[in-house]
């Protein structure tokens, strides 16, 4: 449980951002554009990034590729997850017409809408947190070629 603090506590934080990003967008009025979402992978893949970072720093020389691949998809995970579980409550409790903002086309045509924009959102951020950590890992790992 030990190692997984440092990842738990990014996770938090980096969900936070996304929750408060969001409502900022709510306040302009620009929360039904699906295109600022985009902005949901640079705020996970810095959380991402810095998760690993410091969890190098913490191992010193006994870090390894799957210490960091852990903590970059526990920070992911749980940014993730908590997020998705806002997104749900804004769009059921704080703001009932939410959804149907969203997208009218799709409120019309699928009776079961609400689940199907949370399963999205929640498929999004798993994927986003994979590829990133996938990615970041690429600098972070030690190399294996002998030095000539």
């Amino acid at each position: 449980m030990k190692n997984l603090t440092l990842p738990i506590r990014f996770g938090i934080v980096t969900s936070a951002c996304l929750m408060a990003y969001f409502l900022i967008l709510a306040l302009m009025g620009k929360h039904t554009n699906v295109f600022y979402s985009l902005f949901n992978g640079v705020i996970t893949g810095f959380g991402i990034y810095e998760t690993i970072k410091y969890t190098k720093l913490r191992e010193g020389s006994e870090f390894s590729y799957g210490k960091g691949f852990m903590a970059g998809v526990t920070t992911g995970f749980i940014a993730t997850l908590l997020f998705t579980i806002f997104f749900a409550l804004y769009a059921t409790e704080l703001s009932s017409t939410f959804l149907s903002e969203l997208s009218d086309v799709w409120a019309k045509d699928y009776s079961n809408f609400e689940g199907i924009v949370f399963f999205t959102v929640a498929i999004m951020g798993f994927a986003t947190t994979l590829v990133l950590t996938l990615s970041f890992m690429q600098l972070f790992k030690t190399s294996n070629n002998l030095k000539k």
